[in-house]
């Protein structure tokens, strides 16, 4: 029987986390799952540590727990419990109970039917609509464009892998919103399934506005890194020669006019024209630099799906 490995990231939960993972057992133990449930602490302040632990012996074999020395963020938090999971399929949900935990079964039978990530859609939210229901609107209808893959909710945190997609992908500073879009990119199927959206009970949102403009620079920066993480100059280069053949146009068009004329004046568009001949081979110059690193520090850039040996 295929284990299943539930990662819960948390910071100051301690109200909900009972009543979490007396949730949890109940729907494995009532499908005879084999499981674990790893709680990542990522530097709580309150007694959610201790919460943990008695968890931990209450639930022999079952609960494991990894505390971080201070908050590192979610993204760490995943990683690190993706790393640890040794379940085949790996569930990941948020610690408030706005997760249903129930609907565990049904995202085991989707990865079961053949996709690698199942990831969660709460269609209909109970949060605050101009702080957090329109902006993630606005948030995931660029994302799937810009990314090429259409989900209606990428931050929500309920989802399942295939154990060999999760820990494909690499998951550091904010990238814990686009792992959908990691693991497309890596070749994986991706699809996603609608997962009832409860009201927080304990505590209080950890989010603010301003991971709407944290994560689309985050997007801008992988899909930079998509393209030209291997061949830099492929960017650098088509810069630089844009300056340089502008700078360079404009230059040449001042010396006719100084040849025919016998006179030229220094205007501004002289010193422009020369400093986008500048700019031009610090671009391509950078670009240089970028591949002469990417090939002497060069990684694998594929991913393997399976192996027989």
């Amino acid at each position: 029987m295929k284990k299943i490995s539930v990662v819960i990231p948390l910071l100051n939960e301690e109200g909900s986390l009972p009543e979490l993972m007396k949730a949890i057992a109940g729907v494995m133990d009532e499908r005879s799952f084999n499981y674990e449930v790893l709680f990542v602490d990522d530097g709580s302040t309150d007694s959610s540590y201790t919460v943990c632990s008695r968890l931990y012996n209450e639930f022999p074999g079952k609960v494991r727990v990894i505390r971080f020395s201070r908050n590192y963020g979610k993204s760490a938090a995943l990683s690190a419990g993706m790393k640890k999971a040794v379940g085949d399929i790996i569930v990941t949900m948020d610690a408030d109970l706005q997760d249903d935990p129930a609907l565990i079964p049904e995202m085991v039978e989707k990865i079961e039917e053949g996709w690698d990530v199942v990831s969660g859609w709460k269609k209909k939210r109970f949060d605050p609509l101009f702080t957090k229901n329109i902006p993630s609107k606005f948030f995931n209808v660029t994302t799937s464009l810009l990314s090429g893959l259409k989900l209606h909710d990428f931050n929500c945190g309920f989802k399942a892998y295939r154990a060999s997609a999760a820990k494909s992908l690499e998951i550091y500073g904010e990238r814990h919103r686009y792992l959908p879009v990691l693991a497309y990119w890596n070749g994986y199927k991706v699809t996603e399934m609608i997962v009832p959206h409860h009201k927080r009970k304990y505590g209080k949102t950890k989010f603010g506005m301003n991971r709407f403009l944290n994560g689309f620079f985050d997007l801008l920066t992988l899909l930079f890194l998509r393209k030209y993480l291997a061949n830099p100059l492929h960017f650098f280069g088509i810069l630089g020669i844009v300056f340089g053949i502008t700078g360079s146009a404009i230059l040449g068009y001042f010396g006719i006019q100084w040849i025919i004329h016998q006179e030229m004046h220094i205007r501004p568009l002289v010193l422009l024209s020369m400093g986008s001949i500048i700019m031009g081979i610090q671009f391509f110059s950078i670009g240089l630099i970028g591949e002469m690193i990417t090939n002497t520090q060069r990684k694998n850039i594929y991913t393997i799906r399976d192996e027989l040996e």
